[in-house]
Parts: C-alpha cells; structure tokens; sequence
C-alpha cells in the first residue's frame, strides 16, 4: 500500500478541477494545468478534494498510484504558489543577465550564451551571479534550470560555474608537493 497515494489531494478555495476524457484539468488564480490520467489509476472529484487509488491489483498499478498522486498534488501547488529554482553563478567574470524573453550568460567562453526563456516560465536576475526561475508547471521549471546548469556545471577543484542554491560542491584537494 502506498502511504502517499493513501492521502487525498485538497482543493484549495480558488481552485476547480475536473475530469474529462481521460484527462485532468485544474485552474487557479495562476493558471491553467493538466495532466493525462494512467489507465492503471482511478481518479475521483469529490468536493473538495482529489482521490487518487489504484483501479486494479496489478503491480504496475500500485507502483503508478503514488506518483500519480504527487503529480495530482504538484498541479493543484504550481496553480496556486508556482515553483521556484535559485541558481547561483560562481566564477570570475561568470555573469547572467535577463533581457526580456532570452537569457544572457557570460561563462569563460569566447562568446555569450543566448538561452530562449520558453513558455510558461519566468526568469529573473536580482544581481549578477542568481538566476531566479519560476513558473506554474514543476517539470518545466526543473528542465529550465538544469538545461541553464548544463552550460557550466561546477568543477570540484575551484568551485566555478553553476550550481542549484543550497547545493554543496565537494571541494577536491590539489596536487601536493
């Protein structure tokens, strides 16, 4: 038995979601989401919350059920808060700048990296070195940011290039002489 899949999902006041086709459509004061129901799953509205229970006692049933129900529960959380991932550049020279819908990226390469923000997502730069990326879909949001981190990923010797805020680098010793 899943514990997760176990919990109902809670609607927030603010918040309708609906069934229809096979797929699961919820809006809220951000937006609109939605998301292709599993034939192994069922799937049910009741008021003010979303059941989420396996339709049948197969194993690939009951090792759908509590994913799906965390991906009920990041719709019903990304249509009223929204997702947000915090990047932090470390590097001399190492820059970004936000200019509209593309971002500018100054990495140790002989030339700036243009990165096209896509639909849906939002990107910010307080100062030179955070890249702050939010939007109302989870995955989206996560692939935004680790496609940016792909340009430099931080290297174990000096600590340079791009990392997730709070994320730790295992520093790595230099030669000894």
């Amino acid at each position: 038995m899943s514990r997760i899949g176990k919990k109902p999902v809670a609607i927030p006041a603010g918040v309708s979601a609906n069934i229809a086709d096979g797929v699961l459509a919820v809006k809220g004061p951000k937006g609109a989401l939605t998301l292709n129901l599993r034939d192994e799953i069922s799937y049910a509205v009741d008021g003010d919350t979303i059941l989420v229970k396996p339709a049948n006692d197969t194993k690939q049933a009951r090792a759908f059920w509590g994913m799906q129900r965390t991906l009920v529960s990041n719709l019903i959380t990304g249509v009223t808060e929204g997702y947000t991932k915090t990047l932090q550049i470390t590097g001399v020279g190492y820059r970004a700048t936000a200019q509209g819908k593309v971002l500018k990226l100054q990495l140790g390469y002989s030339h700036d990296v243009n990165f096209d923000v896509p639909e849906g997502i939002e990107i910010k730069t307080p100062d030179n070195t955070t890249v702050l990326i939010s939007g109302i879909d989870k995955q989206k949001v996560g692939q935004v940011a680790a496609e940016i981190r792909r340009w430099r990923k931080p290297e174990p010797y000096k600590g340079k290039g791009i990392k997730y805020a709070g994320e730790f680098i295992f520093r790595k010793e230099g030669k000894k002489k």
